[in-house]
Formats: structure tokens, C-alpha cells, sequence
């Protein structure tokens, strides 16, 4: 008898709500091989499209924020509303790139399945991975390199 909440999920009997199996069509239907080029070339912009919204939190919308941070900090001269409007800011705006991301993502899944793939799951924790090695690595390089302690570019001090 199945009485352990765990495997219930909470509930007396039976499954969670909302948590019974997505299932696919066997075979999608194609419109032929024009409309199928169409609609790869569609889920490699959306494709482009996630890891370009992807690459924007690891540099720019943090500049950005910072930028508006500082200009509440001058306008208001209270650093700790700078620093409260930089911080929630940039937390919005990045929940909210998640959110078009993975709404970018089920379109993804679409266009994929309609170009002749069969393609059940997305894309979005690889692309969230390999843009956030790639901003990590970016952001090392400048900082060791150009701007950090080690930088042989700029003037001895």
C-alpha cells in the first residue's frame, strides 16, 4: 500500500496533479521539404535568438544595472537605494530573460519538431550552461588580464 507522502506526492492516493506524462504524436505530419528547410532555418534563429538573451546577463544587463544604481545613488544621494535599485533591477531582468528563454525554448521544440526531428526536450539548460562558461571565461580573461592585479597593459603604479 502506497501511504508514504513522498510517493504520493502529499495526497492520499493516486499521482500529483498535474504531473502525468506529456505524450507526443507518433508521427508529425510534414507539408514537404521546402516548408521543412523553413522551419530549421526558424529554430536556428530562435536557436540564436536564446543565446544571445543568454549572453546579455553576463555582461550587460549587470553594467547596465550598475549604471542605473549609480544614478539613483546620485540623484538621491543614498548609496543604499543605488545598491537596492541595482540589485532588484537586475534580478527582475533576469527573471524575466529566463522566462522568454524557456518560452523561446518551447518554440524551439516546435520548430524542431516540425522540421523532421524528432525532438522532445529543450535546449535551455545547455545553451544557460555553455553562454555562462563563455561569460565566466570572457570575464576571467579581462579581469586577470586587462584589468586585474596581474594586468602588464596599463601603467605601472
Amino acid at each position: 500500500m502506497k501511504t508514504d507522502p513522498t510517493d504520493t506526492g502529499g495526497l492520499f492516493t493516486g499521482r500529483r496533479p498535474g504531473t502525468r506524462p506529456v505524450k507526443y504524436r507518433d508521427t508529425p505530419e510534414y507539408r514537404g521539404a521546402a516548408r521543412q528547410r523553413v522551419d530549421r532555418l526558424l529554430a536556428a534563429g530562435l536557436l540564436a535568438l536564446m543565446i544571445f538573451i543568454n549572453l546579455l546577463f553576463w555582461g550587460p544587463l549587470p553594467v547596465a544595472w550598475l549604471w542605473v544604481g549609480s544614478q539613483v545613488d546620485y540623484g538621491t544621494g543614498s548609496t543604499f537605494l543605488g545598491i537596492t535599485v541595482a540589485f532588484f533591477g537586475l534580478l527582475l531582468t533576469l527573471l524575466l530573460g529566463l522566462v522568454i528563454s524557456r518560452r523561446i525554448d518551447l518554440l524551439w521544440i516546435l520548430a524542431r519538431r516540425a522540421a523532421g526531428y524528432d525532438q522532445r526536450e529543450g535546449t535551455i539548460g545547455r545553451v544557460f550552461a555553455a553562454t555562462a562558461i563563455i561569460g565566466a571565461s570572457i570575464f576571467f580573461a579581462w579581469f586577470i588580464l586587462i584589468k586585474g592585479p596581474g594586468s602588464s597593459l596599463g601603467p605601472a603604479q
